[in-house]
């Protein structure tokens, strides 16, 4: 048992750089700066929980996407698992938008 503690800033860093090379397939913007990532939770022992939403309930990715962050964030080595919790409260609207996400689809 080594005695190495991964700081879980560091992690959480390394978790957000992830978010951002998953992308909605109906906006050319990642997940992370349209706002679909609500929370991201490391405990003590690297479980991740991420709290996220979609665009729409019915959103075509609803099934594909939680899966896909799930994957991405578990191949991290620091990670011991993933787990994503989609909520709708509260639903997501543009305002959750980052400035970068606005710009990039001419909305500023």
């Amino acid at each position: 048992m080594s005695d190495t503690t991964i700081d879980t800033n560091v992690l959480g860093d390394k978790i957000v750089r992830v978010l951002k090379t998953i992308y909605d397939p109906e906006i050319p913007v990642d997940i992370y700066e349209l706002g679909l990532i609500y929370d991201v939770f490391v405990n003590e022992d690297y479980d991740v929980k991420i709290l996220m939403t979609l665009t729409t309930p019915n959103c075509p990715v609803a099934e594909t996407l939680p899966l896909e962050v799930e994957e991405k964030v578990k191949s991290l080595n620091d990670v011991k698992d993933a787990e994503v919790e989609i909520t709708f409260d509260p639903p997501w609207s543009q305002d959750l938008m980052s400035e970068e996400a606005k710009l990039e689809l001419g909305m500023l």
